[in-house]
């Protein structure tokens, strides 16, 4: 079905996946291997139709341009969580900016849900990038599980979704893509995915692997076979002396590994997906890394010794400070007039991220810790932080007793409100995403990490760039350790130095974007290689 909003363009239809409507979601755990490949050879379907006329067309559209073979056309498939699909969205603008095709395949879900923050985005969130010239197409896929399964409450069933069914989605829509005529190069696909480089086999196309976090994460996984080997994961009792065995790595303690290296039982089906993920980056014919090097340039030096490895960071769009395509999965309060208000540098930003959940105890001291710290706050408090079950779990009485010292809201503009003069702290949970837009607004950060690479995030602001420090040394945290820590980021000598140190930082990653920056260079030389390795003449320039 062709898109509306585009006219004359020719399209096709991609596949039509027979699904088959389920009143209660499928529950697949990682030891249903065999029952899901079965169903798979079945052709049986995991998805419902409840309300698939909210997601767009499985359409792709297609160029009517008589000469495609100089621009490299790539298919892209983004992780199917918002802290993923935001920089793959920004690197798509990017690489189409840069003389790229683009076919971007979200899920159901993804758009579903982006649709129900943004009603107005219609069935193509690139629509208005492509008026500007801009050959980026758009379709999406099941991932395997019904829109209304919650993905962030069944953590487990959503991952296992994607390890064992997502990818047979996929492989048939690439195979519909690159049968229609219009010639792919390269499949460029999330690093945290199991089976790009196979797909990309397949069909014959260059497989580059997207990562969206720091290069220490990146290089801590790839050599997971060391830090088993010396008895620091993997082990009912691992060692807890520092890890300097690391290629690239100056010691690092046991603590600020990503929270899956850090847990005794190796067996779930994210520790399946983290081994097998970074076995399949290790055939990428490039990996593309949304860091900046000047940030991290012993680990990238030694990655690029094993991996053709690029640091192109970070991936925002031109003049960033609302992406002009849809990829909130809440909608956006607009807190402008509140901070206009307040007095320059004396807001202190609270968002723990758009995915993970905090258990309520802790939720509650960190609310206490707020009161006692006596500083003006914008909290984003996503109606499902704690639960999908508890939409309200602060204290009795404490949005009353905070008053007009505070705005509390589901959720917001996140680079909007870091790059307001008002906002003089940000108390994140240390996704990498908030990291880089923080430090690319200059402001210091309170980290308090939930789960995942955090711990990592964490120990590269607070340790190695200093642009930050710990909410809390202690476990279970205190409001009393929460309030000092607030008070020391907000007014405190702590905060001024690592005010200083965060503006050295916003200063790199500016930098790093000039035409002469070493992210744009790292680009410039990415495309180049992948031109004369599928031997694509660069377009003259105008």
């Amino acid at each position: 079905m062709l898109n509306p909003n585009l006219h004359g363009l020719s399209a096709v239809k991609s596949p039509r996946f027979e699904e088959e409507k389920t009143q209660q979601p499928l529950a697949i755990l990682a030891d249903e291997a065999e029952s899901v490949s079965i169903r798979l050879r079945l052709g049986l379907a995991m998805n419902d139709y409840k309300n698939i006329q909210k997601t767009p067309p499985l359409s792709l559209l297609l160029p009517t341009m008589a000469d495609t073979t100089q621009k490299p056309h790539a298919i892209f498939i983004p992780y199917p969580l918002q802290g993923h699909v935001i920089p793959s969205v920004h690197l798509a603008i990017k690489l189409a900016s840069k003389g790229f095709t683009i076919t971007f395949i979200n899920t159901h879900s993804i758009h579903h849900q982006t649709s129900e923050a943004e009603p107005g985005i219609g069935p193509d969130i690139f629509a208005t990038v492509r008026e500007s010239g801009l050959d980026i197409r758009y379709t999406t896929v099941s991932d395997g599980l019904p829109l209304g399964f919650d993905r962030s409450l069944n953590h487990d069933q959503f991952m296992a979704a994607l390890l064992h069914v997502f990818s047979a989605h996929v492989e048939e829509v690439v195979s519909k893509i690159v049968k229609s005529g219009d010639r792919v190069h390269c499949l460029i696909a999330d690093t945290f995915f199991v089976w790009p480089s196979k797909i990309a086999k397949k069909f014959g196309l260059l497989y580059i692997s997207y990562w969206t976090e720091p290069a220490l994460v990146f290089t801590l996984y790839y050599h997971l076979d060391l830090l088993r080997m010396n008895g620091h994961f993997g082990l009912q009792d691992c060692r807890e002396d520092s890890i300097d065995y690391i290629p690239g790595v100056q010691a690092i303690e046991p603590r600020d590994l990503m929270s899956y290296l850090q847990e005794t039982d190796v067996t779930s089906v994210c520790h399946q997906i983290i081994f097998n993920a970074f076995e399949d980056a290790k055939n990428a014919d490039f990996v593309l890394c949304n860091t900046v090097q000047e940030l991290e340039p012993v680990t990238i030096s030694a990655l690029r010794a094993r991996v053709p490895f690029y640091a192109i960071g970070p991936i925002f769009p031109s003049g960033f400070t609302k992406s002009i395509v849809a990829t909130s999965l809440w909608s956006e309060s607009n807190c402008t007039q509140w901070l206009d208000k307040q007095p320059r540098a004396s807001v202190l930003y609270v968002s723990f991220g758009s995915y993970a959940h905090v258990r309520k105890t802790d939720l509650t001291v960190i609310a206490n810790g707020l009161l006692l710290s006596k500083v003006n706050f914008l909290w984003v408090l996503r109606p499902d932080i704690v639960s999908s079950d508890d939409a309200d779990p602060l204290p009795f009485g404490f949005k009353e007793e905070v008053g007009d010292r505070s705005m509390i809201i589901p959720w917001c503009c996140q680079i909007a409100v870091l790059a307001h003069p008002a906002v003089g702290g940000f108390l994140t949970h240390c996704g990498w995403n908030s990291i880089l837009e923080s430090a690319w607004s200059g402001v210091p950060l309170l980290c308090y990490p939930l789960l995942t690479d955090q711990f990592t995030n964490r120990k590269l602001v607070v340790h190695d760039w200093k642009a930050g420090i710990n909410l809390s040394n202690k476990n279970p945290i205190t409001r009393e350790e929460v309030s000092d820590n607030i008070n020391r980021l907000m007014s405190g000598r702590s905060g001024d130095q690592c005010r200083s140190m965060v503006t050295e930082a916003k200063e790199t990653l500016g930098n790093a974007l000039t035409p002469n920056g070493s992210s744009e260079k790292n680009m410039d030389q990415f495309i180049k290689e992948l031109r004369a390795k599928v031997q694509i003449k660069p377009i003259p320039s105008q």
